[in-house]
């Protein structure tokens, strides 16, 4: 079987240097790539001075949104909490979601950060299917502990010959550098599978960076793109990161 595979940067709804809220444009694009799972980052579940302020914002959290009425099942994790709201990471899925768990990753006070984990219930006699949505810190040995904290849950939860994606920001800016789910886990890139490189999906405007990553275990990359043109062109910070991946029977 084969599953098309989002992964976006919200940027809580507005445009790269926050002078537009954008996102009904954003669900537009997200709903153009018919992607059956979608991984989301930086997704505002509450936000009472925005709800305020801006005439177009939605009576639900983001996600809710998004989702829509195009029958998606979703779950949301908090990342940070603060007086007027808190937001976090997302799943949507077309596919029943059996269970999930929200961890936090924070490794100080002022990066509050998450991972979102759900297990999927694929058609037919697909089996489960396990996902991680991540958003990581921008220091870099922040990012190794949270890297190593997600190793070790992935370990203690996942069988080892059940399939597995994880997906999200990783700000991570190193093209060729190799992370524990490559050389742990033995989790393959989509972009670096596909193309031999990592893609680049930051800054939106001029992609120089490969923050936002797809990584495989028990699949086989078919479409591996960065998501920044027509409807999608300059909404988020991130450009979005779509993968058509086929299941690699054991």
């Amino acid at each position: 079987m084969t599953i098309k595979l989002l992964t976006i940067n919200l940027h809580k709804g507005f445009s790269p240097l926050n002078k537009r809220f954008i996102l009904p444009q954003l669900r537009r694009c997200i709903h153009s790539t018919s992607a059956d799972v979608i991984f989301m980052q930086e997704v505002v579940g509450e936000n009472l001075r925005k709800a305020a302020k801006h005439k177009d914002w939605p009576d639900r959290p983001q996600h809710e949104y998004i989702a829509g009425e195009a029958g998606f099942d979703h779950v949301y994790g908090k990342n940070a909490v603060y007086t007027f709201g808190h937001h976090g990471n997302a799943i949507l899925s077309r596919y029943p979601i059996l269970f999930f768990e929200q961890v936090d990753i924070s490794t100080n006070r002022l990066e509050k950060r998450g991972m979102l984990y759900a297990k999927l219930k694929l058609p037919g006699k697909g089996g489960g299917l396990h996902c991680v949505c991540i958003h990581l810190g921008l220091l870099h040995r922040s990012r190794k502990k949270q890297l190593g904290k997600l190793s070790e849950f992935i370990r203690k939860l996942v069988p080892g010959d059940e399939p597995l994606i994880v997906a999200g920001d990783f700000n991570e800016w190193r093209r060729g550098k190799k992370d524990e789910l490559e050389t742990r886990l033995c989790m393959k890139d989509a972009g670096l599978e596909l193309y031999g490189h990592k893609l680049r999906t930051f800054p939106s405007v001029l992609p120089v960076f490969p923050l936002d990553r797809i990584y495989l275990r028990g699949f086989k990359t078919l479409t591996a793109a960065v998501v920044d043109k027509g409807c999608c062109a300059r909404l988020s910070d991130h450009a979005g990161f779509f993968a058509e991946v086929e299941r690699i029977q054991a």
